[in-house]
């Protein structure tokens, strides 16, 4: 497991970044502490998942108080390729991996001089949002997500859907574009397909 925090100074016109181990305990201006809200927002490199941190970083500005979390989780490899590859190499290859899908979002915060931490872990990726979300005490999760039609939604079995049945922690959901026309006409039509080769097969 890997975090870092990046903290941002924002005097006007300049966003100096510091990066530092990471502290779960947000600092105020004048040395002392105080009670934040903290959203963990998952990230998987996909364009969708951005929706959530664009979220955030609007939320920031009527509440700088506000402690963001990124979290990336890599599938582990699989208990035959792990015989092959040494741990070292595996770990530096999930870490690797995280960053670069973190990158996106990460240059989104800086630029919008918001500070955040990032997390980076390997494992089952509901399972490790749900802990993760327990173990940093924050008080949602926002995820990012494309539209989806009803018979996608229907058919598929969503991270998002699999987070929300496992955790106690509320579950925001940031919608992004409208389903392009492959998932809205192209899915239907693969079903049928199949529906057709099925009834042929029986009959």
């Amino acid at each position: 497991m890997y975090s870092q925090t990046h903290s941002q100074e924002r005097p006007a016109g300049v966003l100096p970044v510091a990066a530092r181990a990471r502290i779960d305990l947000a600092r105020t201006g004048d040395g002392g502490a105080r009670a934040m809200s903290r959203v963990l927002v998952p990230i998987d490199g996909s364009s969708s998942s951005l929706y959530g941190v664009r979220q955030v970083v609007h939320e920031v500005a009527t509440d700088a108080g506000l402690e963001i979390h990124l979290l990336n989780v890599q599938v582990p490899f699989s208990s035959y390729v792990a015989r092959f590859v040494g741990r070292q190499v595996r770990a530096e290859f999930h870490r690797e991996m995280s960053m670069e899908a973190l990158a996106p979002a990460r240059r989104m915060l800086d630029d919008a001089a918001v500070a955040y931490t990032v997390h980076a872990e390997v494992g089952d990726k509901a399972e490790r949002i749900v802990a993760a979300a327990r173990r940093l005490g924050c008080q949602r999760i926002v995820m990012g997500t494309a539209r989806k039609g009803s018979l996608l939604r229907w058919v598929e079995s969503s991270l998002t859907n699999r987070v929300i049945v496992r955790t106690s922690v509320p579950v925001e959901v940031v919608a992004g574009d409208r389903p392009g026309a492959l998932e809205r006409v192209g899915l239907p039509c693969a079903l049928g397909a199949g529906a057709l080769l099925l009834w042929g097969w029986a009959y």
